[in-house]
């Protein structure tokens, strides 16, 4: 029989000399978590971290850990702020410096106002997350009065840096609304004194000479799909002719003639037929002349999720499909030739520096709201994207107000935005806030309704969670297994190779 008593009590603190048997340091705030067999991770608030051998987390807690049996070790736990040789830090306010820059994303609020400018499409894609309709459709594109009401609210975001970004659909369809919308908008910020930059999202296949003389004209960045070889992303982007492929590399190219290299970015989705391809997709990326690769699973919103024989797998199979094509952008980096991927390029940044990510799953508080907002063809404002492709599924739970019937006060800080800032701070979070991973992750109360039915989310069972979680770790992993690893990791984040 267990005796109970006996077991509570072992569960009880220990008293205060248990933790004093040295004076030598203080402990700090920190979280810890093992990473394999031999390494664990010790981080902190802002994200330092230290990576010790495997039970030297119970030496240092027992205060048993002393300096001169490893110096080295003792100073990086003083200067990540694990521990202190003073009961308060002697840069304590440097601490506080780094922790409101990794915050100052906060500061002027909203950036990123997407444009769902049109819903009309030519492509038929299977894991496409929001109902498409036929070209001939007016009624699915924005009207100019909610454009011009878009435009606004816009420029009352009090963010002096904003972009404009155009959504589909094929927003290409609708290119005249984008033509007014660009000109109207900068009209309007050289009056409210704002600095804007437009980003049209296209699958390129509409593309033209005197589109492109627009673009080029207004310094407008364009943003395709591309999602591998021609089989692959043929099959994954269907058209009439079956040639999504040529279109988007023809486009490609005379994107780049015309409007140069880093005007022109590249993203692909991974169907259920890429997850055998990881190498196939990043080698495409890299024939191609990308510097950067995005591997990005399938989002589990509005229609996308409607077509489970191509759309469905399970998150540790994107996993394994990552971690592959991951090892192989390392290789080729090793080799020589540089490209990364944003993913981890956006946790390294959380990593190794002290400035915040524009990245909105990446972001606690999280990115919705805070940092960008959707104004969808019909007049309908939404907390993000993937609530608007919620909504395509007439469930408008994040719905936050109508273009010309709400005000800016109603749309930001109304009900539905109060809700939803009860559950976009990972640090206030069960499962979240002593989680050793938290400060590079963020909060998606969004992605915790559509997966598991409510804002708060459960951790154990959170595809968001069970994603980040295991992508960090094996980032961390690669960075104690093999120090040009982290080398390479750096040049993701700096640009430079060295």
């Amino acid at each position: 029989m267990i005796d109970i008593k006996s077991k509570q009590e072992t569960r009880k603190f220990k008293n205060p000399d248990y933790y004093n048997t040295s004076e030598t340091y203080y402990l700090l705030p920190f979280k810890f978590k093992s990473l394999n067999n031999f390494v664990d991770i010790i981080t902190n608030d802002i994200g330092d971290f230290v990576l010790v051998p495997k039970n030297f987390i119970s030496e240092l807690v027992t205060k048993r850990f002393q300096k001169n049996s490893n110096i080295d070790l003792y100073y990086n736990l003083i200067s990540n702020f694990i521990i202190s040789e003073t009961p308060v830090p002697e840069l304590l306010e440097v601490l506080v410096a780094r922790y409101r820059t990794k915050k100052s994303f906060l500061d002027h609020f909203t950036a990123l106002h997407i444009f769902v400018i049109s819903l009309r499409c030519e492509h038929t894609c299977h894991y496409c997350q929001v109902s498409r309709v036929v070209q001939d459709k007016k009624r699915y594109d924005m009207s100019f009065y909610h454009i011009d009401e878009g435009i606004k609210l816009m420029m009352q975001s009090p963010n002096p840096n904003l972009t404009m970004e155009f959504q589909g659909g094929e927003a290409l369809l609708a290119f005249d609304k984008i033509v007014y919308a660009v000109e109207k908008a900068k009209i309007e910020a050289d009056k409210k004194s704002k600095n804007i930059s437009f980003v049209i999202c296209t699958n390129l296949a509409l593309i033209n000479d005197d589109i492109l003389a627009f673009v080029k004209e207004h310094n407008i960045l364009i943003s395709t799909s591309l999602d591998g070889p021609e089989i692959l992303h043929n099959k994954n982007r269907k058209r009439p002719g079956n040639n999504s492929y040529e279109l988007t590399i023809n486009g490609i190219d005379k994107c780049r003639k015309i409007l140069g290299n880093d005007k022109v970015s590249a993203l692909m989705t991974t169907s259920n037929l890429s997850l055998q391809y990881p190498k196939e997709i990043v080698d495409e990326y890299v024939n191609l002349g990308f510097s950067n690769i995005f591997l990005r699973p399938i989002s589990p919103y509005g229609f996308a999720k409607y077509n489970p024989n191509k759309n469905h797998y399970f998150i540790e199979e994107f996993l394994a499909f990552y971690k592959e094509g991951l090892l192989h952008i390392l290789e080729y980096n090793k080799k020589g030739i540089f490209i990364a991927e944003d993913y981890a390029s956006i946790l390294l940044k959380k990593i190794f520096t002290p400035f915040p990510v524009g990245y909105v799953d990446l972001q606690s508080p999280s990115g919705i709201l805070n940092s960008v907002i959707v104004f969808n063809y019909d007049g309908k404002v939404y907390a993000s994207d993937e609530a608007r492709m919620i909504a395509e599924s007439k469930d408008f739970m994040f719905q936050l107000g109508e273009l010309g019937k709400d005000n800016y006060e109603d749309i930001f800080y109304g009900s539905k935005a109060l809700e939803i800032s009860e559950s976009w701070c990972n640090e206030g979070l069960a499962g979240c806030s002593d989680c050793a991973f938290q400060p590079y992750c963020g909060a998606d109360p969004i992605l915790n309704y559509a997966t598991q039915g409510d804002l708060y989310g459960f951790r154990p069972t959170s595809i968001f969670c069970k994603k980040n979680m295991e992508i960090i770790r094996f980032i961390f992993e690669l960075i104690a297994t093999d120090k040009e690893n982290e080398i390479i990791f750096k040049s993701w984040i700096t640009g430079f190779q060295s």
